[in-house]
């Protein structure tokens, strides 16, 4: 990569000290509390992160420290397993703070799913006990210059007790920061498997070169791989994801409208804020103070209903994930979840765009000032939203509902 003499490079003191023992929660509200908690804290300088590219370590730490990133490990691993209500509800919270300190754990979640479902016992015991300890687990899955984002070129090849892996990922969010990175690569059956790399290993390097204009502070960059060595018993054959119906991608997706949905309220409540403190009426409304404008009543009364509509869809998915997950899981129960799911995203998705865009409509010109950075709500929701795209959602719903197609399964549905 061209970029790379000029980006920032994994070295050992980038490395976070890895916590000794980061606390358990316990049940549902106490992951809550420590949700509101860290939310209070993340939102004061989360404008100036954005503007500087500052990323976030500190605030990882705490989230960590308090115990919110081992919320989804099984009872039977010593973790508190909330419910998906609760999980989707906390990354909603952390989220309206800061949206990058929200999406750089998601797809921890998404991987400890996936651990759960393919792994062997001894991989779960030592994976699950060490995020439990505090370790953060990256992605380094996405490829660029691929077919398309199933399409891996990374390899990975047995020696002896060992596997050997070779690649290049991009849109690797959380490994700049993480202890495991999750590398997915093809092995010589041309399977996919997941490898989870210990930071420092030799061969792997992390880079710093996320340029994206929303999502700024997440370092969702480039993970390299060259003969990157690595025990055969951290290999995970996440391949039988697929040997059977389950929630994998409902997860997944939980997670990303849970995201948007923390990005519609603060752009919402910014809105509220600026509008009753800051911006003037218009001239034809003649009236006093611009939140006593009967257009922006109407428009903040409309967005506050799309907003709460947007909350209970995305509590409903999270009820019905519960649901499902409670029981085997047939193809019928994981088209329901999936189905439930889309339909929070497409809704999540859509008032994240609006609102941060009605944000300037409704507070005015003096609102696109660079000193407050309410740019960054659009910016953040653009880029997060182009996780997949929504058109698609439409047409799973409306394929399932008219003529009872069950929807494609991978991550991104």
């Amino acid at each position: 990569m061209s970029n790379l003499a000029n980006a920032h490079l994994q070295s050992d003191h980038d490395v976070a000290p890895l916590l000794l023992s980061a606390h358990v929660l316990r049940n549902d509200n106490e992951a809550l509390q420590a949700a509101h908690a860290l939310a209070a804290v993340a939102r004061e300088h989360a404008a100036k992160r954005d503007q500087q590219r500052k990323l976030p370590w500190s605030q990882l730490e705490a989230f960590t420290q308090s115990g919110l990133g081992s919320i989804s490990v099984p009872r039977e691993f010593g973790g508190p397993q909330v419910s998906y209500v609760t999980l989707a509800e906390v990354f909603a919270i952390i989220s309206a703070a800061d949206p990058a300190l929200g999406q750089i754990p998601q797809n921890q979640v998404g991987i400890l799913n996936l651990i759960q479902s393919t792994a062997t016992h001894a991989q779960k015991e030592q994976l699950f006990s060490s995020v439990l300890q505090g370790w953060r687990i990256g992605n380094a899955g996405p490829e660029r210059g691929s077919k398309n984002t199933l399409d891996l070129k990374a390899r990975i090849t047995t020696d002896g007790d060992e596997v050997v892996i070779n690649g290049q990922k991009f849109y690797s969010t959380g490994a700049l920061f993480a202890h495991w990175i999750a590398v997915k690569a093809l092995n010589e059956d041309g399977k996919q498997v997941i490898a989870f790399v210990r930071r420092g290993t030799p061969g792997l390097r992390v880079v710093d070169d996320w340029s994206g204009f929303g999502q700024r502070t997440t370092a969702s960059g480039t993970v390299l791989l060259n003969d990157v060595r690595v025990d055969a018993d951290l290999v995970v054959d996440n391949w039988r994801i697929n040997e059977s119906p389950n929630i994998q991608g409902a997860v997944s997706q939980l997670i990303q409208a849970a995201i948007d949905l923390g990005i519609a309220r603060e752009a919402i409540a910014d809105t509220i804020s600026f509008v009753r403190e800051r911006s003037r009426p218009w001239i034809d409304a003649k009236v006093e103070r611009n939140s006593d404008d009967p257009y922006v009543i109407a428009d903040i009364g409309k967005l506050s209903i799309e907003l709460h509509a947007a909350h209970a869809l995305l509590r409903k998915a999270g009820r019905v994930l519960d649901e499902v997950s409670a029981k085997p899981i047939d193809a019928q129960a994981a088209a329901r979840a999936s189905i439930a799911v889309a339909e929070a995203k497409v809704l999540s998705t859509e008032l994240s765009l609006l609102a941060s865009e009605k944000l300037f409509e409704l507070a005015g010109s003096r609102a696109s000032l660079a000193e407050f950075n309410l740019d960054r709500h659009w910016r953040n929701a653009r880029v997060h939203t182009l996780h997949d795209p929504v058109r698609w959602k439409y047409h799973a719903i409306g394929a399932y509902r008219l003529n009872g197609t069950l929807p494609a399964r991978h991550s991104w549905i």
